[in-house]
């Protein structure tokens, strides 16, 4: 009995070990949640940074477009080849951007929203039926490209109501009129993107995370030091590609006939946030890919362009918000077909291909728009 009961005993101390085994965890062994663990190295920090995206084999253009350039090979070689060269250096200054972000807090921000929009929304739309999104952020976002489209249409609309265009070239009285109504829009819009930062980064916050995220807590992958050097790498590796991507254009204008507004307007805002946020949108986080989609347009609307254009008054260069008619429209139509598909807080495939579908069409109308730049 004396044995029988040693054994039971041992039993029972067995099982309550194999209890606690189960109930109380073993410390996490990842070194990201140790703050003691050592950073990674310089070839662990490189392999980190290469394979953050399969964007990243495009890196191969990025020497290929400098030889090209240095070379004096063709325009549509050195084009081609810085054009997509920048394409996976926006994606490393975006993860850089993104790692850094993670210690000091971020703001993202920059592009064409109708054609990002329409990919995004058709890829997607091929594995989920129907996206969710936060319709109040979008909506509050698409308020805010209405604004900036308005302000946009005001000068072209007071050019043909006053006279017509050629007053810019002429000198008349109305030309002073047109740069006061351009510098005060400019403020105003830059007043409109400092209110809209502080309700995206400080009054309203939770319209703009994604859970996943809170919930993953996600860390930085690099040191501070690392992800700052890649910073300032990747920053002056896209000025010049982009440099000579400009260069360029004169000789793709002249050989194959098309306009500087078509290659700015349709081709360049591809470059920059595309693959990004189709990669986003693809993990079916609409609500980042609109919010980043949205961001760039605004950017650009509310505090790129008015700046240019206070930059102008101080320098003495006048610069107003005048636009063409012909654009205005564009932007119009391309503001008002978001508003209205994005309302109800859902998206498809089919809304997708609208949105598409209107980019095409703005995109053939400024291809054969008459090229006034030769």
């Amino acid at each position: 009995m004396s044995s029988e009961s040693q054994r039971k005993s041992s039993n029972s101390s067995q099982n309550d070990t194999n209890i606690n085994t189960i109930l109380i965890p073993s410390p996490p062994s990842s070194p990201v949640l140790h703050s003691s663990s050592a950073p990674p190295t310089l070839l662990e920090s490189l392999k980190i940074i290469f394979l953050s995206s399969w964007i990243n084999v495009l890196l191969i253009f990025v020497p290929l477009g400098y030889i090209a350039f240095g070379l004096k090979w063709s325009n549509t070689l050195v084009f081609v080849l810085n054009f997509l060269a920048i394409i996976p250096l926006s994606k490393l200054l975006e993860f850089a951007t993104e790692d850094i972000g993670l210690r000091i807090g971020q703001t993202s921000g920059v592009l064409k929203a109708t054609f990002v929009l329409g990919l995004c929304f058709v890829m997607v739309g091929i594995y989920h039926k129907e996206q969710n999104f936060n319709m109040t952020a979008a909506q509050t976002s698409s308020s805010l490209m209405a604004l900036a489209c308005i302000g946009l249409i005001i000068p072209a609309a007071f050019i043909s109501s006053v006279k017509n265009a050629e007053i810019i070239q002429t000198g008349s009285d109305h030309t002073s009129e047109l740069l006061n109504l351009s510098h005060g829009t400019a403020i105003i819009f830059l007043i409109i993107y400092v209110l809209y930062l502080l309700f995206q980064l400080k009054t309203h916050t939770h319209l703009y995370q994604d859970e996943e995220e809170i919930e993953n807590d996600e860390q930085p992958q690099l040191t501070f030091t690392i992800s700052l050097l890649l910073l300032i790498v990747v920053t002056v590796a896209v000025s010049f590609s982009a440099e000579y991507l400009v260069s360029s254009i004169e000789g793709i204008v002249n050989t194959f006939g098309l306009s500087k507004t078509f290659i700015g307007l349709i081709l360049l805002p591809i470059v920059g946030k595309a693959p990004e946020l189709l990669t986003v949108a693809m993990k079916n986080k609409m609500d980042l890919a609109i919010n980043i989609a949205a961001d760039s347009s605004m950017q650009t609307a509310l505090f790129i362009s008015p700046l240019l254009v206070i930059l102008g008054w101080i320098t003495g260069q006048q610069m107003t918000m005048f636009f063409q008619t012909f654009e205005t429209i564009a932007l119009f139509i391309s503001v008002l077909i978001i508003n209205y598909l994005i309302q109800g807080g859902q998206s498809n495939w089919l809304k997708g291909a609208m949105l598409l579908v209107t980019y095409i069409i703005i995109a053939l109308a400024f291809f054969f728009y008459p090229n006034n730049d030769k």
